[in-house]
């Protein structure tokens, strides 16, 4: 089977889009995403470019941008290229440079998705990117959601390069007699993802050259395991936490007799910010006297007599300027330990529009442009599902009796300048969902800690 027909029938077995689809492609000019673009044409695929100018590398991105224009226009597709001021964007949200590039170019490549009514967003991540993902991951001391490795989709999403390597990719390139361009600062180890690329990963090969075949199944073992640890865990924190205003109390004992109290612990406690050497740390503390305390960035951990007492730092910054888009799809975790979970669905004639105050449904149809998280601002209003008339969103939260150093630490789903959901608490009437809805949003808050 050739690397033509193993994508589509990675494509296929995944479900990743029909034959019919129309996809929007992201194009960086590189190697992978020059590969992906050539293969989903050559598989009869209608495909829509996007090119992203971040502006980080002078004349090395003109060229880039340079070099997509004309190859779309060689190819006859369509392609849009957007600008990015990645640094300021980056020191404006406190941000690094590869998150904020990360954050602007996703946003962008589903505003045009929507826009240009496509169906999904197909990104060149390969089998190697994955065993990197996961690696940076295992380095950092993630858990074992954390070891999952790339999901093949994740909302619009799609990553149809999976089962393939970078050197397939480049031999596949070579045979089409198909240039690319290079990004220099992928030949440096200037970042962590280059230091396992160019070092790492070529060390492990010369131990086991299927080293990275072996990773890519461990994680496929772990991502189906990681489903029912989770189940697990949800059930099993509710025996031993209980939550606050302020933060939340993890009652010792109950803690240690569970099977596995560190691994509980670890899950209770990274979300906010405490990394695992901490962590470990705090366990220990367990077993002994009263009245260690702990610092994460967000949060503070104190040691008491029958309790872990985990509250927020009332100093700590809660810029309202700081936004955090929603994914189209999957899971979005806040700094403070905040769950979000978001899924995408054709309702039936059963479904019914859930009653609680944790979950909220949105027409697809009446979103235009992507949903975003934020804390409040001075002067927020707000139609509160229920009522005719705007209220002020300080006034709705004296109303629940909100402490008041809690007031600014919600969170608020934002479309545009709408609130469309004070999280947690109430839904916008201006957003209420008809009947007449055929594709459904569904955000669900859970695991807030």
């Amino acid at each position: 089977m050739n690397i033509e027909q193993r994508v589509q029938t990675f494509i296929h077995s995944h479900g990743l889009f029909t034959d019919d689809s129309a996809l929007l492609v992201a194009l960086s000019g590189g190697a992978d995403s020059v590969a992906l673009l050539r293969l989903l044409l050559r598989l009869g695929y209608r495909c829509h470019a996007v090119h992203c100018n971040f502006h980080l590398r002078g004349e090395e991105s003109l060229r880039d941008e340079h070099f997509v224009t004309e190859l779309c226009q060689a190819l006859g597709v369509p392609c849009e290229v957007v600008h990015f001021d990645t640094t300021s964007y980056a020191a404006q949200h406190k941000l690094s440079i590869e998150m904020a590039a990360r954050e602007l170019r996703y946003r962008e490549f589903e505003r045009i998705r929507h826009e240009r009514s496509l169906d999904a967003i197909a990104v060149a991540h390969h089998q190697d990117d994955a065993v990197e993902t996961l690696l940076l991951n295992l380095i950092r001391g993630a858990g074992i959601n954390g070891l999952t490795g790339m999901k093949v989709r994740n909302g619009h999403v799609v990553r149809p390069l999976l089962s393939l390597t970078r050197q397939e990719i480049i031999d596949y390139l070579d045979r089409l007699g198909q240039p690319y361009v290079t990004d220099s600062t992928n030949l440096t180890d200037e970042y962590a993802r280059n230091k396992v690329r160019n070092s790492l990963l070529p060390l492990m090969e010369q131990i086991n050259p299927a080293a990275k075949a072996n990773i890519m199944q461990a994680a496929i073992h772990l991502s189906e395991a990681a489903t029912i640890y989770n189940k697990v865990v949800d059930a099993v924190k509710r025996d031993f936490v209980t939550r606050r205003p302020d933060g939340l109390d993890i009652h010792i004992a109950t803690l240690l007799s569970t099977d596995a109290p560190r691994a509980m612990l670890f899950e209770v406690l990274h979300p906010l910010g405490f990394n695992p050497s901490q962590i470990a740390d705090i366990y220990r503390s367990l077993s002994g006297e009263a009245g260690r305390q702990f610092e994460s960035p967000t949060h503070t951990a104190l040691r008491d007599r029958t309790h872990l007492m985990v509250r927020a730092k009332e100093h700590a910054p809660l810029p309202s300027d700081v936004i955090y888009p929603l994914p189209a799809e999957g899971t979005l975790e806040l700094p403070d330990g905040t769950l979000l979970r978001v899924s995408r669905f054709a309702p039936d004639s059963t479904w019914q529009v859930p009653r609680r105050n944790d979950v909220v449904c949105l027409d697809a149809a009446c979103i235009s442009q992507p949903l975003h998280l934020r804390h409040p601002q001075s002067g927020d209003r707000f139609r509160p599902f229920g009522m005719k008339g705007y209220k002020l969103l300080s006034d709705f939260y004296t109303d629940l009796k909100l402490p008041r150093t809690e007031k600014p630490r919600q969170w608020l789903l934002c479309h545009g300048d709408d609130i469309v959901w004070a999280v947690g608490h109430r839904s916008s009437e201006q957003y209420r969902l008809s009947s007449q809805a055929t594709e459904i949003i569904c955000i669900e808050k859970f695991g807030e800690l």
